[in-house]
């Protein structure tokens, strides 16, 4: 039976009722946290319930056919989203927050579900258990020291889950194609293969070649991985800022954002594991091992892509929020940063305020690079003339009759599988990385480890 929330619903005496008395539980819970009393779940539990019926009634009034056409509502509504967003992601406690999160994400995957064609339900409900196998397995491979807080690594995964939003949201207004109105200026989302198609248009003109067409893909996903890396990146320092205290932290976590991450992204995007199963297990004619072949390589390449970006990200993120002792370690040692002393005794800037900033925006560039390039050569085959699947058959039939056997496919497989095993080894290995400097505190001083509770 399909189940949908309307406005009178909502508005309904009875849901007022509920809704009067979750904001007094809610108040109750929140002034009893001011007086620094041990905080209660329910308050977590109540506000995320709020904040998805919320976002859902705003979703629901504002995607209406005639108001779509309304600029300025359009903005208000996307407002009102974003402050919503904010609240979801506040200065709460780890396990408060993990809860929160995981009440939100409840509601809304019910009031999707509920809500979905009854043919596709239980391919999604597959989907969903299958997609969980792999990414609780990536996420016991990664897990060392956090295994003793169970409650942070739920949060990070949580907040990759939910870093899929922003994507998904700017998605759903290009679709319906909607226009917003600030006042002074209108933006129009467009989709990122437009964006990208364009700027190579006004750029090198649009004469429709092969490089054109490649440098149009190239971009747009750049844009894409834009858009994911600086949503997990601001997931990360929005629910994991306090429990930092070691730059292996960081890189565990951000690790544990990118598992999230893949694991809704799987089973959103509708050309992944929800097409898996209608291709190969619900169709009629079940093929196993065709399904569990896609499964594996989705579940390990491009997973394997989101982890090696993201931990990368979050290596160099480590390297800014502990500037402080590790440019101390660094100076003790005799290193010297010759780009810092440049600019700071150029524009008179503290060392360690370049230090962070160039380190985020180092980790930040790889993360979109690795990214946005790994999508890039995976499509390849499917824009270059004659479509090549192997070597050969990009080299041309004059190279050597062993290329044939070579996939283009696997040269980046090996790249970001293997290598990114390798790189992010040494990484974990890293001496400094492991040392424990404590949580960062809002005057940047700094506790030692051992009297950290």
């Amino acid at each position: 039976m399909a189940f949908s929330i309307s406005t009178t619903d909502f508005l309904s005496p009875t849901s007022l009722v509920v809704l009067c008395a979750v904001a007094a539980l809610a108040s109750i819970d929140l002034a009893r946290r001011w007086k620094h009393q041990p905080t209660h779940l329910l308050f977590a539990t109540i506000f995320g319930s709020a904040l998805s019926v919320g976002l859902i009634q705003i979703g629901m009034i504002f995607l209406k056919p005639g108001l779509q056409d309304n600029a300025f509502a359009m903005a208000f509504a996307v407002v009102l989203t974003v402050l919503g967003w904010k609240m979801l992601f506040g200065p709460w406690e780890t396990q408060t927050k993990a809860v929160m999160l995981g009440s939100f994400l409840f509601w809304i995957t019910l009031h999707l579900a509920l809500n979905d064609d009854p043919k596709t339900r239980l391919p999604s409900l597959i989907a969903a258990a299958t997609a969980l196998v792999p990414a609780i397995i990536w996420c016991l491979l990664f897990l060392k020291y956090h295994t003793e807080r169970k409650s942070a690594v739920v949060l990070m995964f949580l907040s990759g889950m939910l870093a899929t939003v922003p994507v998904l949201f700017y998605d759903a207004l290009v679709r319906h194609g909607v226009a917003l109105q600030f006042f002074l200026f209108q933006i129009k989302p467009e989709s990122f293969s437009q964006i990208a198609q364009t700027f190579i248009a006004s750029t090198s003109g649009n004469d429709g070649s092969v490089k054109a067409v490649l440098l149009s893909s190239l971009l747009s996903f750049i844009i894409v991985g834009i858009i994911e890396e600086t949503s997990k990146f601001w997931a990360l320092t929005h629910s994991a800022r306090k429990l930092f205290s070691s730059i292996d932290d960081v890189l565990q976590l951000a690790i544990m954002v990118a598992i999230g991450f893949s694991f809704a992204e799987n089973i959103i995007n509708p050309v992944y594991f929800t097409a898996f199963v209608q291709d190969y297990l619900t169709n009629g004619n079940p093929d196993l091992l065709a399904f569990l072949s896609n499964v594996l390589g989705r579940s390990v390449l491009t997973t394997m892509v989101h982890i090696v970006a993201t931990g990368t990200l979050g290596y160099f993120l480590g390297l800014a929020i502990f500037a402080g002792p590790y440019l101390q370690e660094q100076h003790a040692r005799g290193r010297t940063f010759w780009i810092l002393s440049l600019i700071q005794g150029t524009f008179r800037i503290r060392e360690i305020s370049i230090f962070r900033v160039q380190m985020i925006m180092t980790g930040l560039t790889c993360a979109i690079l690795l990214h946005g390039i790994f999508n890039f050569l995976v499509t390849v085959p499917d824009i270059l003339p004659g479509h090549p699947q192997t070597l050969r058959d990009l080299l041309g039939s004059s190279s050597p009759v062993l290329l044939d056997k070579i996939p283009l496919l696997l040269l980046p497989s090996l790249f970001y599988v293997v290598g990114g095993f390798w790189w992010l080894t040494h990484l974990f290995l890293k001496k400094e990385d492991m040392h424990e400097y404590g949580h960062l505190m809002t005057n940047e001083v700094f506790v030692e480890a051992q009297n950290v509770q």
